[in-house]
């Protein structure tokens, strides 16, 4: 099936290209998203008639979709999700969640616009590409964590497996501390215990 092409579309061509598409890509995703018409003549005389136009309005909204990339581009958005001691997560981050954290954090752009090329099943930091025009993309970063405590600790490049393995050193050092302690005493404890019965020896031979 022929298409004329309304805007840039990765991998298919420029604004105004006449391009061969399989029926149903073009039939549920680039008519109805008016990234392109059915390459008729009337189509294209209608294209012609309206490109200056067309192509004022793309270079506007890609200014638009530059001025919001540069503050954007390469910020990082913390997502709290629940996971096992193995940094697991019950579930996976979607577009939709990646779409709310930076709108939240005042940067308006939809889950459309937001491609997670891996699924993000596990904690840590995860780079996702947000494509604010055709011609505009930016890559943000996902810290998916349990807690703000561990994003911040996150943040600072350890990895939930660092961390765990931290916490389970610390948990060991005190333990053998504690036995240690336990040593020492009864060490004490035994000294005390003969030196009482030396001293009770010593008495009685008096």
């Amino acid at each position: 099936m022929q298409v004329i092409l309304l805007e840039r579309v990765a991998k298919l061509g420029q604004m105004g290209d006449v391009v061969d598409v399989k029926s149903g890509f073009a039939r549920n995703y680039l008519l109805p998203q008016r990234k392109a018409l059915t390459a008729s003549k009337a189509n294209i005389a209608q294209f012609e008639a309206q490109k200056a136009q067309l192509e004022a309005n793309n270079l506007e909204t890609k200014k638009e979709a530059d001025a919001l990339a540069a503050r954007l581009g390469g910020q990082q958005f913390i997502v709290i999700r629940s996971a096992s001691d193995g940094g697991n997560l019950y579930g996976s981050v979607t577009t939709r969640d990646a779409a709310m954290v930076a709108t939240e954090e005042g940067f308006t752009i939809d889950r459309k616009q937001v491609l997670i090329r891996q699924p993000i099943k596990t904690l840590g930091l995860h780079e996702v590409e947000v494509h604010l025009h055709p011609e505009v993309m930016v890559t943000i970063e996902l810290n998916v964590a349990r807690s703000p405590e561990e994003a911040e600790l996150q943040a600072s490049g350890k990895s939930i497996q660092e961390l765990a393995a931290e916490e389970e050193a610390a948990a060991d050092f005190e333990i053998a501390e504690l036995f240690e302690d336990i040593g020492a005493a009864t060490s004490e404890d035994e000294d005390l215990a003969e030196a009482v019965e030396e001293d009770s020896e010593e008495a009685k031979e008096e």
